[in-house]
């Protein structure tokens, strides 16, 4: 992995910047979604025979910070192209591929992921939405029952990348699999979340009642489901942290162009160390945190999912940590302008903290980190 960044890459995100400047932090969200798709960003990860790019998460993480980096970032982008559009390049059917590659390439066609549950949270093996298969006689397929919570854009996409566990037939145990849920389906409930934090895309809790899909629902192969997950939770991981970094740089600008232009006693508030130094160090965060995410990105990409792993988390750590530091300086320069409308700070310091929450939280990380990284024994 180069240090430096490709020509192709820094064209890609000056031209990101571009569309996100013309857009700027007053933006619409399907105006936005729909251009982004035509010109090919939503899809720049996906393979090029299904409508992609050809590239890789490199690419997308790329296109999800400069937009979030000026003022416009696309959330639905962490798992409509990442997650789901991943899982299913890598382990869905020709079928899958064709049916739905395409439209998450261009835009046109848009997946949630649902895993989070009441009772299972951050602990995956807690899961308790079940996938049976039916009889024959009752025209096969599955049928699925449970809850999840904190399943973002529902609402709006057309479908939604349901985690579910099968029994395994040889030892009567649970493991993971995941299908493809329209959004109509009859017994697929949802219900919104009433959440202070303001954003775009709103957060729901679903119900699957006796929910029945066809066979072809399922996504890759029964046996491989936890393979599957973590394929799909590293690319959340990463994208998360690029949308962390762009807000954590969105707000820095903003702040580094008022301590340039806000005078007290005839010179520039940003003349001073107290306000210079701090505006420094959450640079040099962000700066950091951006390398751990390309490395992270890199390792992915190259199909190292072990080293992804763990750069992937630590990416997602470090970023969240870095922006919401940027936020909260970027506050505190303006002053009581940072908690203005007019200013656009005061909505992001519910939002940055996003980054540190979700999809997994920071003390996960860190757990992950002593216990994988470090070797140290588990407390649970």
């Amino acid at each position: 992995m180069s240090i430096v960044e490709s020509r192709e890459s820094r064209d890609l995100r000056a031209a990101v910047a571009a569309l996100g400047r013309r857009h700027g932090p007053g933006f619409d969200r399907d105006t936005l979604w729909s251009e982004a798709g035509k010109l090919g960003y939503l899809g720049v990860n996906l393979p090029e025979e299904y409508g992609g790019g050809g590239g890789g998460l490199a690419e997308l993480s790329i296109v999800l910070e400069e937009l979030g980096a000026a003022g416009c970032p696309l959330l639905l982008m962490v798992v409509s192209p990442a997650i789901c559009g991943t899982v299913i390049a890598r382990f869905g059917t020709e079928e899958q591929k064709r049916a739905w590659l395409p439209g998450l390439a261009d835009g046109s066609r848009t997946m949630a992921f649902g895993i989070t549950e009441p009772d299972a949270g951050s602990n995956s093996h807690r899961i308790t939405t079940t996938a049976r298969k039916a009889a024959d006689e009752d025209g096969g397929g599955w049928i699925l029952n449970g809850r999840k919570v904190f399943v973002s854009g529902v609402d709006i996409t057309d479908a939604t990348l349901i985690v579910g566990r099968t029994e395994d037939a040889r030892t009567g145990s649970l493991k993971p699999c995941l299908f493809i849920v329209p959004r109509d389906a009859q017994g697929f409930h949802r219900s919104q979340i009433d959440m202070e934090l303001q954003a775009v895309e709103k957060q729901f809790e679903l119900v699957l009642d006796d929910v029945r899909l066809p066979a072809d629902a399922l996504v890759g192969d029964e046996d491989a489901g936890l393979l599957q997950l973590f394929a799909g939770l590293n690319p959340e991981r990463v994208m998360t942290a690029a949308f962390a970094l762009g807000m954590g740089r969105y707000a820095l600008d903003k702040a580094v162009d008022y301590a340039k232009t806000r005078q007290v006693w005839q010179q520039p508030i940003g003349a001073h160390q107290a306000i210079a130094h701090p505006l420094a160090q959450a640079y040099i965060e962000i700066e950091l945190a951006r390398l751990m995410m390309r490395k992270a990105a890199h390792l992915y990409d190259a199909g190292d999912d072990a080293g992804a792993g763990e750069a992937a988390n630590i990416a997602k750590y470090a970023a969240g940590e870095a922006c919401v530091h940027a936020v909260d300086q970027a506050v505190h320069t303006l002053g009581g302008n940072g908690l203005t409308r007019e200013y656009g700070l005061a909505s992001l310091i519910a939002a940055s903290r996003v980054a540190r929450i979700a999809p997994v939280s920071r003390e996960m990380i860190l757990n992950y980190v002593s216990h994988q990284s470090l070797g140290l024994p588990k407390s649970y």
